[in-house]
């Protein structure tokens, strides 16, 4: 379930007596604008100090107090000159983003306070994000509310658990990360989970649970294409519980995120994942509304990370997909993966029938998956993504950042590639060439909308290179 931002907020004064009752008013007064135009958003829960601070003792008790309230990042408020040496004393009990913050206000020295408290959190390696002017102003706010988005989601991370059902798929070290820098830089646990485990719980789905299940798909999915052997009934039914089966697993383990191997052992004997990839993405299945579950293919847990992140930001559902094709006469990459992908995109619509009537069930391709099961095919709707991985280059993390369009074509122009399968075909701003030698995996993820600032700022907050390409 998305959530907002929850920003603390702490106005700093002058540790001189008399120049802090003096200016006392007018220091509230400010504040008060800016908690109102804050609140006013309706995009931030905001949590305001008891005090204005103007003694290393209230700084020191109000930090603490906001730590207390689980802000996901504190903004520094400046209007007068102040003693810098307050605004260090609070953040060594803040471990959360900081954002220094001076309203115009030219006749006092606010911005002077700022920049002084900002240098001295910059000598002691705590990095700190500045903005500056009337926050009635759009642009002003614009930044406050990017620098809290990105905020939630680097503090959301912690304390997150990651289900990595199954192993590495088919040789991919770029599925595999070390669970212990997980834990050290993002403050996540990996809890390994047997496919078996699946099977089992896909035997425990109560009948009519299942029968609801099949007849809602029959209903809303645009074409099932059974063909006697790769795609069945009754492998679409097992492929059903195997959904259901990992969606209760989700819930009862309190998975955040989650990945399945698949290949090979599910793919060659038993059915495919496709299913459960595809609507534990979604926002919705035949069971009604759901919260997202950001769900990677092949376990490739960076990927899901990705995936993760990008929820976590925006809220919409991620997409994961493979790097397919590049298609030189229309100057797109096409990109495609085996069943995966959100249905959500297929119709980037609010009721899931627009969406899956889009949609068609093929039989999974024969070569590669003996076992069959039904693939989720469609092409992605037109319209504005912002596309980003996690990857490691010599054991550090950087995150290729790029916006794109996807653009729509007639369906048969997905023969090209595999007609079984979901396709994207993708725009972005550089050459084929440029972005294939910087990236650093054969998957890629992506999310509606346009969040290339905010993933920077996440990317800043934990300490991961972002390369940027458009």
């Amino acid at each position: 379930m998305y959530r907002k931002p929850k920003l603390g907020l702490l106005t700093i004064s002058d540790n001189r007596e008399k120049a802090h009752n003096n200016l006392y008013a007018m220091n509230k007064e400010f504040e008060e604008k800016v908690v109102s135009q804050i609140r006013s958003t309706g995009e931030i829960d905001l949590v305001v100090a008891d005090v204005i601070v103007h003694t290393a003792k209230e700084a020191a008790d109000e930090a603490k107090k906001l730590m207390a309230a689980d802000v996901d990042g504190v903004i520094f408020n400046f209007t007068i000159w102040v003693y810098p040496n307050l605004a260090v004393i609070a953040a060594r009990f803040i471990d959360r983003p900081l954002l220094m913050l001076s309203n115009l206000n030219p006749e006092y020295a606010g911005l002077v306070g700022m920049m002084a408290s900002a240098g001295s959190l910059d000598q002691l390696g705590v990095r700190n994000y500045r903005v500056w002017g009337d926050v009635a102003q759009k642009e002003v706010m614009d930044k406050i509310l990017s620098f809290a988005r990105a905020a939630k989601v680097a503090t959301s991370l912690k304390g997150s658990v990651y289900g990595m059902i199954g192993g590495r798929s088919m040789g991919m070290y770029t599925g595999v990360a070390e669970q212990s820098v997980w834990m050290k830089k993002f403050g996540i646990d990996c809890e390994h989970i047997d496919e078996m485990e699946i099977l089992r719980l896909a035997e425990l789905i109560d009948k009519d649970r299942e029968q609801h299940a099949f007849e809602w798909l029959t209903e809303n999915i645009g074409c099932i294409h059974y063909d006697g052997e790769g795609l069945t009934e009754e492998k679409l039914r097992f492929q059903i519980r195997c959904y259901l089966a990992t969606k209760d697993m989700v819930r009862d383990r309190e998975l955040s995120f989650i990945g399945i191997k698949c290949q090979p052992e599910m793919g060659n004997h038993f059915v495919t994942q496709c299913l459960s990839q595809a609507f534990l993405n979604d926002p919705y299945d035949m069971e009604g509304e759901k919260d997202i579950t950001p769900t990677a293919c092949e376990n490739d847990m960076d990927g899901g990370l990705t995936m993760y992140i990008m929820n976590l930001l925006t809220g919409a559902p991620p997409l994961f997909f493979d790097f397919r094709h590049y298609d030189t006469e229309n100057d797109v990459f096409v990109f495609s993966n085996c069943g995966s992908q959100s249905t959500y995109y297929a119709g980037l619509s609010d009721d899931y029938r627009e969406n899956l009537r889009n949609v068609e069930f093929y039989a999974q391709t024969p070569d590669f998956f003996e076992a069959g099961g039904a693939t989720v095919q469609y092409m992605a709707k037109a319209g504005e993504l912002t596309c980003a991985r996690l990857t490691r280059s010599n054991g550090k993390y950087r995150m290729v950042i790029f916006p794109a369009k996807t653009l729509e074509f007639p369906r048969e122009k997905m023969e090209e590639t595999q007609i079984n399968w979901p396709a994207a075909y993708i725009k972005i701003g550089v050459s084929a060439e440029e972005l294939i030698n910087l990236y650093g995996s054969n998957h890629a993820h992506g999310v509606r909308g346009n969040c290339v600032e905010e993933l920077v700022k996440i990317c800043e907050m934990l300490d991961i290179e972002p390369i940027v390409l458009q």
